[in-house]
Formats: C-alpha cells, sequence, structure tokens
C-alpha cells in the first residue's frame, strides 16, 4: 500500500513539473529564433548583409528574446504573449528577407 501511495505521488509529481513546463515552454519560438539566427549569420557570411544591417537584425533578434524571457518570467506563457512573440518574429523575418535581398553587400576585403 505504502509503495502504491508512493508511486502515485511520484506519478502525480511529475504530471504538475510537465505541465508547468508545458506553460513555460516555447519551443516554436526557439527553433523559429535558430531559424532566423541561421539565415542572419549565412547573410553576413555571403555579403549580402552589410556590417550594420547585420547589427541591427541581432538587435532585433535580442529584443524578441528579452521579450520571450520577460513572458516566462511569470511561470506562464499566455496565448496573447505568444501572439506577441510570433507577431515579432514575423517581422523580423520580413526585415531579414527585405534586407539581404537590397542592392547594398558588404564591402569585400
Amino acid at each position: 500500500m505504502k509503495r502504491t501511495f508512493s508511486l502515485g505521488l511520484a506519478l502525480a509529481a511529475s504530471l504538475i513539473t510537465a505541465t508547468s513546463f508545458a506553460q513555460t515552454a516555447t519551443p516554436r519560438v526557439d527553433q523559429r529564433e535558430a531559424q532566423q539566427q541561421a539565415r542572419i549569420a549565412q547573410g553576413a557570411a555571403s555579403g549580402s548583409l552589410t556590417a550594420h544591417e547585420t547589427q541591427r537584425l541581432e538587435r532585433e533578434q535580442a529584443a524578441i528574446n528579452k521579450t520571450e524571457a520577460q513572458a516566462k518570467s511569470d511561470g506562464t506563457v499566455t496565448r496573447k504573449e505568444r501572439r506577441h512573440l510570433q507577431h515579432m518574429q514575423n517581422h523580423a523575418s520580413a526585415d531579414i528577407k527585405r534586407l539581404k535581398h537590397n542592392e547594398r553587400k558588404a564591402s569585400q576585403p
């Protein structure tokens, strides 16, 4: 009986932990962030982004990271906060595309 109670208690604790993690986890935001960082790095390496453009895009990514951290700070990322993060990432994605495909190129040594 005591063993069954301990097992049930452990199961309940793991479910509570999983639930609280699910409320603060943002896997889509994190995956998209990694993809955008890769696009920025590729643009900087190929010369399609100037140093100034790269810095601007990096600052934009930092702002998204800060907003994500603030959303997670209270232990729950609400639907509204997720929509706001998605909106910020949509805007950042459009900025990356626009800056990578403009006429400015990084100067080659």
